[in-house]
């Protein structure tokens, strides 16, 4: 029953060749994410897919011909709207992901904060790479493009200007410089609340060692009168039976 179904009263021939347009530009760009997933490169390596996609979906939701709505037909059918379901799981994953903020009004085009972030991490990363062979080499030849790296990284946070394949790329840098190279250098924020930490955790070792030298002193005066009073009446009693 299903294979004789007139399918032709359902939906143009033209809004059906929307749907495999859509169906093509879903299948890349899914195929693209579950690919760019680790690392993650779901804005940089993605961002034309997604382009794609939502071109096509937007020409689906906008159509509208004399005689039917591609719109209608294909969006709004039937309770299930499988096709605006679709789409809008991928455009979820998009939005949370933070894409527009590290790509420029054309999403294949990196905006120039972004440009220049990720010239600075491959420069660190080359870096890395390059030395390599010798850990504490390595350590000095790159700590100044680390850390202003880190520098960078901290301002773009601020400005709310980072997406998740930046996060991401800045977390392994980290964790290259800390456990894999085991370059640990303290930031010159660090320093005072080391100092005061070490400073309240030995607080009260000097509260207690203070407390207890001056319980033992106040001992010594208590002992101290009663040997010389003894000592006096000894001396008392020799001259009493001389």
């Amino acid at each position: 029953m299903l294979a004789a179904f007139p399918e032709d009263l359902e939906i143009s021939e033209y809004c059906r060749s929307l749907l495999s347009i859509f169906k093509d530009q879903y299948v890349a760009y899914a195929g693209c994410l579950v690919s760019a997933a680790r690392p993650v490169k779901v804005c940089l390596g993605c961002n034309q897919g997604y382009a794609r996609l939502s071109e096509i979906y937007a020409n689906i939701s906008n159509d509208q011909t004399s005689n039917s709505s591609c719109r209608d037909s294909l969006l709004r059918s039937d309770r299930l709207m499988l096709v605006y379901r679709l789409y809008g799981n991928l455009q979820s994953i998009w939005t949370q992901a933070a894409c527009d903020r590290c790509l420029g009004a054309e999403p294949h085009v990196l905006t120039n904060d972004t440009q220049y972030f990720m010239d600075e991490l491959n420069q660190t990363l080359s870096c890395f790479e390059y030395q390599q062979g010798n850990q504490s080499v390595l350590c000095q030849q790159c700590k100044s493009m680390y850390e202003s790296l880190n520098v960078l990284y901290g301002g773009m946070e601020k400005n709310r200007s980072l997406c998740i394949d930046m996060e991401d790329a800045m977390n392994v840098t980290r964790r290259l410089w800390s456990t894999t190279f085991t370059c640990i250098s303290l930031r010159e924020e660090t320093v005072p609340v080391i100092a005061v930490s070490c400073f309240m955790l030995f607080l009260p070792i000097v509260f207690y060692l203070s407390s207890y030298l001056h319980s033992e002193q106040r001992k010594l005066k208590l002992i101290h009168p009663k040997r010389a009073k003894s000592n006096n009446s000894l001396m008392h009693i020799q001259d009493k039976f001389s």
